[in-house]
């Protein structure tokens, strides 16, 4: 998949001209974004153009609202691993500021749109706005028309009753409800990161652990069952030559062992040959929710309820069950 990091960049290399392009922020890639992908495909086959996708970093409401701008699901590289897993030729990754926030729809269809994409037809979800006058998309439709571009709305898609969207997949990861977001993703929720130095006591506890460093979206306090890929060569469509193991990950406190109160997050593999991990990149997929996080009242019980944790996650993750 061809990355872009700016419409100005796809100007230049033409590489959507007469394509069809779905966009949107696309944080997280789920089932209503597959749904614009596989449409945007579709349309570009049907011409016998490139498919591709237009969207923006850093997401538009870090810029206009930054106070309230919610964690992000899938950060820019994961996004851009996701998106060339769907099959798409080329994704266009446009800067945001308020400079570009400030474009007028107009522009936005007829310099960006039609002339640095030169795309023949467009895909937008249900509820796309465009443009500093959040033109909605029977304003957005003519003006396409005129420039002689199609527009295709795709449907709100639901799952298990439920709408799909970034905000109720934060909602479910932040109550720790990581099964539920893995339904509206279509795959376990993931974090990247690299293994940090911690203090030790996992493996003096006789379960050492990996301490992931990550700013990744992590669901709430609460031990998982994880699938972890760690090592390999990072680059921007993910790491290659990375070993994958079954694990549990505690996301916490560690309220029976630690005084600082800082969220962290630390993964015990399966399997794993004890080499050092410092520095190397992990991804933990959190594959279900076993326990809250609690305090015990000794060293022998919270090692013990390691050991059930563990156990539970084993059967959990064991082939055939997910």
């Amino acid at each position: 998949m061809q990355i872009l990091r700016s419409l100005a960049e796809a100007a230049a290399a033409g590489a959507l001209r007469g394509g069809a392009v779905a966009i949107g922020n696309l944080d997280g890639v789920h089932l209503g974004h597959r749904a614009l992908l596989a449409r945007a495909l579709e349309l570009a086959r049907a011409g016998g153009g490139r498919a591709g996708a237009l969207t923006f970093e850093p997401h538009p409401a870090r810029v206009l609202r930054p106070a309230l701008a919610p964690p992000l699901v899938t950060p820019l590289p994961r996004k851009l691993e996701l998106l060339a897993g769907a099959g798409l030729d080329a994704v266009v990754v446009q800067p945001f500021d308020l400079g570009y926030a400030a474009t007028p729809v107009a522009d936005f269809v007829g310099r960006d749109l039609a002339g640095a994409l030169g795309a023949r037809a467009v895909v937008v979800g249900h509820d796309f706005t465009a443009g500093h006058e959040r033109a909605r998309i029977e304003a957005l439709g003519p003006l396409l028309a005129a420039r002689g571009i199609a527009l295709e709305v795709v449907a709100p898609v639901a799952e298990g009753g439920l709408v799909v969207s970034s905000t109720k997949i934060r909602e479910f990861l932040l109550e720790g409800q990581v099964e539920a977001a893995a339904l509206l993703l279509a795959r376990p929720h993931d974090v990247d990161g690299v293994v940090v130095r911690g203090a030790g006591r996992g493996r003096g506890l006789g379960f050492a652990t990996a301490n992931v460093g990550t700013d990744g979206l992590l669901p709430a306090r609460g031990v998982y069952a994880v699938r972890v890929r760690v090592g390999g060569r990072p680059g921007p469509l993910g790491a290659s030559g990375a070993a994958a193991h079954d694990g549990v990950c505690n996301v916490g406190v560690k309220p029976t062992v630690e005084l600082d109160g800082r969220v962290t997050a630390e993964a015990h593999l399966f399997g794993f040959d004890g080499r050092d991990l410092y520095g190397e990149p992990i991804r933990v997929a959190f594959v279900a929710r076993l326990r809250e996080e609690r305090r015990f009242g000794s060293l022998d019980a919270l090692r013990a309820q390691i050991a059930e944790d563990a156990a539970r996650a084993r059967e959990l993750l064991a082939p055939g069950v997910r």
